[in-house]
């Protein structure tokens, strides 16, 4: 079985509470014996993927396996071209250095995200932008730190793809989940995103 769910905000990526006041997957209604396949950060939301197999982890999370995932990131600051070079060309962080990705500016045309809530802080002199990043590894926290190291700040994160599904095929709201069905499956198994 595999189950694609969108994550909403404040949502830990497990089952179990480790504090009172945390929401976690285990409030969703999900088949017994299914387990988050990687995770989005409490502060990060879109498509999360849940499996009772352990092959799909191997297939979709196992560095060897270059597989992509797609993420929007609204970013404090006016985000050009030439300001995501060093993440295409692999930015330098603490403890590692990123592998280069694709990185882009989206139009307004082009995000399609409804408002988060609670909403992102807002500051009226600091105008806001969204970018698309597509990474091959998912090490802790790693897209905001990314994009931090290039001064622009994440205020918001979505996955919106893995492989070349997209949440937005889907027809799932945040806080929704089903199935996905054989085709789905082969569309999350393809390693160039659209």
């Amino acid at each position: 079985m595999l189950i694609a769910f969108h994550k909403p905000f404040d949502v830990l990526s497990q089952f179990t509470q480790e504090l009172p006041h945390h929401r976690t997957l285990a409030e969703f209604g999900f088949p017994p014996g299914v387990y988050a396949i990687g995770r989005l950060d409490r502060d990060s939301e879109g498509l999360l993927l849940l499996s009772d197999e352990p092959r799909w982890t191997d297939r979709l999370l196992n560095p060897r396996q270059a597989h992509p995932r797609t993420y929007h990131a609204q970013v404090e600051g006016t985000a050009t071209e030439s300001a995501l070079e060093p993440l295409r060309r692999g930015v330098r962080l603490k403890e590692f250095r990123a592998l280069p990705c694709t990185a882009r500016v989206l139009l307004e045309k082009e995000v399609h995200h409804p408002e988060r809530l609670p909403p992102i802080r807002f500051r009226k002199s600091i105008p806001t932008s969204w970018i698309s990043l597509t990474l091959t590894e998912g090490k802790n926290r790693q897209v905001r730190r990314m994009t931090a190291a290039i001064g622009l700040p994440t205020l918001r994160l979505l996955r919106v793809a893995i492989g070349q599904f997209q949440l937005s095929e889907s027809g799932l709201a945040a806080g929704q989940w089903r199935e996905l069905t054989p085709p789905e499956q082969q569309k999350l198994l393809h390693r160039q995103a659209r």
